[in-house]
């Protein structure tokens, strides 16, 4: 018993020497950022030309977004594949279906279009209808070589239509460049990888949609375009014009809130200049770190703008008060410098929290989203802290219209019936909670993880359509590889191991959602028909008796052929079974790869020394979604505990930090389950949300029980009365503050991509059930739950904090005379 006691003891003297700590720094911060407000701001310019000029410098990303490690596995492979047969998703298909193609003067402008693809900077190669090489017979040298089925100058109709019966019994091609059943053909355009990956992909793209408008307008023939460089490069352009409009769209919709509250233009023009600095410095920031704009770190400014006037409400306000108060400016302003920095401080660290979890994720586009915005979100509350006050000190006194919303009272009635619901009715509100969070529960069982490769495109826009356009006539666009390890040299012109593995590309072939297999067995076959002059019904593997000296044309073959290096190692050890699969979903996809397509590929090949592996962009897309998901529910987790370690700092206790964290909890619950209920899946952009909105929403419940703190120390530490001053004052903020967080991020629900209207919606929805939560579960267990016990001495550091909004009364105020922070002289030089 005594050495509880002395631990007790103890504790107790550490919340003092933290309390008295605090209560010293913020007053002599106070202080300093009077005194020094000019070159303080002028220091904040200083910055702000810096990052204005690095600014200038930001790129967008037109990377893919990496979301494996580099050293996992079966990014390693693909890697390594990549190195040996080159990439597999640098290709763009323009695909089109119209019999008119066929017509000779058509056949020749659809060529003409080819030659002019070609000749736009980045383009490889292409492969078309027109540009259809076959393989000939070399019987001197005892080789195959291409030759072009079609010849340069095409006269008649007649001439036209024999070659295209001869194409049609090109089997090599049927079914990949064209669709034998209903006459759809399509080009792939190889695109190199430094314009791929670079801005010049959109250059490339819109020579390419150029020169195919002009051929429609011409032909009256509609092209369709998909492949992911093409995808990505569109989405890119609409990043950069989306990131425009939001930052415009937020700035004016809280800007026009901000002035509803406090019918000052210059209260909203110099909080927007301030929040416009920290924009600047986001954009900095990238550019100094080395990042690029993507998708995410796009949004960045609109959600500074969004919690900057929040800041900045919150500030003008506690300026407003106080100046009622006091009929001093400058006493106003010290005081609110004071007494709102431990609040600032905590509210935004929260927030910043939120998004810094995310540096413990090894995905490189969410750490960069995480360090930049948490980051920023702290320069806000620094410059916020010293402009505001600091611009206001210079500019004349408030009138009596900028006051009137201290006596606001629309929101009178409902938060006294909110605090009579507390009071009264707790047993209803706590049944309520249990049914809800149990049908919440029930809600989040019905989620499930799955996004799409291209997931962020409307399912009305011509990206979309044209994709399933080639997903219905050549089974996808999407790239899917499989390399081949015969474990032995020439061992893929092994007759036995071909067959096995035509075996292989048979089965692949029967999937509906994959394309026909190509590789080095098709190459074969090819071969074997243009050894019978092209008869279709010799497209199959040579037999034993045949081998022998078809096989012979094919070894003939050096390292370098064309036609064989995209295919084969230059030892003929491995191969690459190419093919296309349509944008099924993570799920499906996931299911077919490893129940499907991997059993059935072991069991072929099982007592041969073959070894296969699957891979390429679509397959790691899998694992990526997986691991991306993974680490949000992690970075989650963490937030979850710093922020419960910063609430054990300002409470000192176990019960409330509970208390506090419960409703925040169910907010999130709740969001879960109608995610559930609606059918929205879980995937990267949805998971994000949660380690977002808990460090916003947790700033309610902080800034409620500080001010129940300041009741209690003033009450006696009579709950019922506490709870209800507390409802009454600080519920004002809640649901101001709310309103403005609810407008800025709802702004995202009017989007281009799906993943940021998810974000936008739930982020939303999820602040507004917080809001909900904060003001009726959380003084409701607070009323059950807390027995306050005041201890002779006792000091916590929420007793420092101030919720600096509607009406507070002033019981804790600090006496500016003993700090010294009000001599007026020092205050207007």
């Amino acid at each position: 018993m005594p050495g509880m006691l002395a631990a007790d003891s103890a504790s107790q003297q550490f919340q003092n020497s933290l309390a008295l700590a605090s209560f010293f720094m913020w007053t002599r911060l106070a202080q300093f950022i009077i005194r020094f407000r000019l070159p303080l701001i002028g220091v904040i310019l200083a910055i702000t030309v810096v990052m204005g000029y690095y600014a200038t410098k930001v790129e967008m990303s037109y990377d893919p977004g990496r979301t494996v490690p580099e050293d996992d596995p079966e990014m390693v492979f693909l890697q390594k594949f990549k190195q040996q047969f080159g990439e597999d998703g640098n290709i763009i298909a323009v695909g089109l279906r119209d019999s008119g193609i066929f017509q000779l003067k058509n056949f020749n402008r659809f060529r003409e279009l080819n030659k002019q693809i070609k000749n736009i900077e980045g383009v490889n190669n292409l492969l078309s209808m027109p540009e259809v090489k076959i393989i000939r017979k070399d019987t001197a040298n005892v080789r195959f070589y291409l030759d072009a089925l079609f010849p340069k100058d095409v006269r008649t109709q007649t001439q036209l239509d024999s070659l295209l019966g001869a194409l049609r019994n090109q089997k090599f091609y049927m079914g990949q460049l064209v669709n034998e059943l209903n006459g759809a053909t399509m080009m792939l355009i190889s695109v190199q990888k430094e314009v791929m990956n670079s801005e010049k992909r959109i250059a490339l793209t819109k020579a390419l949609t150029d020169f195919g408008d002009s051929f429609s307008k011409d032909t009256n023939i509609k092209l369709r375009y998909a492949g992911l460089p093409f995808i990505r490069a569109k989405v890119a352009s609409q990043v950069r014009a989306e990131m425009q409009i939001f930052l415009y769209l937020s700035a004016l919709v809280t800007g026009v809130i901000m002035f509803l509250f406090f019918r000052s233009f210059r209260a909203v023009i110099f909080s927007m200049i301030i929040i416009g600095i920290v924009v600047v410095w986001v954009m900095g920031t990238l550019a100094l770190f080395g990042y690029k704009i993507t998708l995410l770190s796009g949004l960045i400014p609109p959600v500074i703008v969004t919690i900057g006037i929040t800041n900045a409400i919150y500030l003008l306000n506690k300026y407003h008060l106080e100046f009622a108060k006091r009929r001093n400016k400058e006493e106003a302003i010290a005081a609110v410098v004071n007494k709102m920095g431990l609040a600032m401080f905590l509210t935004n660290l929260t927030v910043a929290i939120g998004f810094l979890t995310l540096l413990a994720t090894d995905i490189t586009i969410l750490r960069e989203f995480g360090i930049v915005a948490g980051l920023n979100i702290m320069a806000l509350f620094v410059v916020s802290l010293i402009m505001i006050p600091g611009i206001f000190s210079w500019l004349p006194e408030p009138g009596p219209k900028h006051l009137r919303h201290l006596d606001f009272k629309i929101m009178g009635a409902f938060l006294k019936y909110n605090d009579l619901m507390v009071h009264r009715y707790r047993p209803a509100i706590y049944i309520a909670t249990a049914v809800i969070t149990i049908v919440s529960v029930i809600g989040m069982l019905r989620l499930e993880s799955i996004s799409y490769m291209v997931d962020d495109i409307p399912e009305d826009s011509d990206i979309k359509k044209d994709l399933k356009f080639f997903e219905a006539n050549f089974s996808g666009m999407l790239p899917l590889e499989i390399e081949v390890n015969t474990g032995k040299k020439r061992g893929v012109l092994n007759l036995k191991n071909l067959e096995k593995i035509e075996e292989f590309e048979n089965f692949i072939d029967s999937i509906s959602v994959v394309s026909r297999p190509v590789s080095i067995v098709s190459l074969v076959k090819a071969s074997k028909q243009a050894f019978y002059n092209y008869n279709p019904n010799k497209y199959s593997l040579p037999t034993k008796a045949e081998s022998g000296y078809i096989l012979r044309y094919m070894k003939g073959q050096n390292d370098n052929s064309g036609l064989l290096k995209s295919f084969v190692d230059s030892t003929f050890t491995k191969m690459r079974i190419s093919m296309q699969i349509a944008d099924i979903g993570s799920k499906r996809l996931d299911s077919l790869v490893h129940t499907v397509i991997e059993p059935r590929m072991d069991s072929i090949f099982h007592g041969t020394n073959i070894t296969t592996g699957v891979t390429g962009t679509t397959k790691l897309f899998i694992k990526g979604n997986k691991f991306l998901i993974d680490n949000l529910q992690e970075s989650l987790l963490l937030a979850f505990i710093l922020i419960t370690l910063s609430m054990a700092l300002l409470f000192a206790s176990v019960r409330m930090i509970i208390i506090s964290l419960v409703p925040n909890l169910i907010a999130l619950m709740i969001t879960a389950g109608i995610m559930g209920y609606m059918g929205i899946d879980l995937k990267p952009s949805t998971a994000l949300i949660f380690s977002i909105t808990f460090g916003i929403s947790v700033d309610n419940s902080i800034r409620f029980l500080a001010k129940y703190r300041q009741e209690q120390l003033a009450n006696g530490f009579f709950v019922p009365v506490s709870v209800s001053e507390s409802i009454l004052e600080t519920g004002k903020s809640i649901i101001y503050t709310s309103i403005v967080l609810f407008a800025g991020f709802i702004l995202f629900a009017f989007s281009s991509f799906g993943g940021t209207i998810a974000l936008g919606i739930l982020t939303s929805t999820t602040l507004v059930i917080s809001m909900f939560t904060n003001l009726i579960l959380l003084p409701a267990l607070i009323m059950t739950f807390d027995k306050p016990k005041k201890s002779k001495g006792e000091k916590l550091l929420i007793d420092d904090f101030d919720p600096g909004f509607y009406g507070e009364d002033e019981d804790v105020a600090i006496d500016l005379s003993k700090i010294k922070i009000h001599d007026r002289k020092g205050i207007s030089e």
